[in-house]
């Protein structure tokens, strides 16, 4: 008999499977349904530590994903603002709009880089401090 840990190879696929409907459907019953299992399977392998992980770790690709792409169309994106913020027939409000969102993300962009340095010199001071004491 397998172990919860290591589920027999059938079920593992199933529960691969079970996990992408999870990540394309809005509940537990489409998703059920969508893999072919019943809600009560489904719902009994959502409460399983191991599926909760792999489950959480198919997200977090997803996600990553997601992050990738929105990076890649950030250049664009700033193009955009920029050509809206300085196109004098463009709306006023649309101009303003476009500079306040300019001012914003650069505003949010240099505190990201001021707790990066932080961050870095804590960690530097960390480290110097485990030495001194080892």
């Amino acid at each position: 008999m397998g172990s919860n840990k290591h589920p027999p190879r059938g079920r593992e696929s199933r529960q691969e499977r079970a996990i992408m409907a999870l990540m394309e459907h809005t509940t537990i019953d489409k998703a059920a349904a969508a893999c072919g299992v019943s809600y009560v399977t489904l719902w009994r392998w959502t409460q399983q530590e191991e599926f909760q992980r792999r489950l959480h770790l198919a997200r977090r690709q997803a996600f990553s994903q997601a992050v990738a792409r929105l990076q890649q169309a950030s250049s664009a994106a700033v193009g955009t603002l920029l050509r809206v913020m300085t196109d004098q027939a463009a709306p006023a409000a649309s101009r303003v709009r476009a500079a306040d969102s300019v001012l914003d993300h650069a505003a949010k962009a240099i505190e990201l880089e001021d707790l990066d340095i932080r961050l870095s010199e804590l960690e530097r001071a960390a480290d110097q401090s485990k030495d001194v004491t080892e």
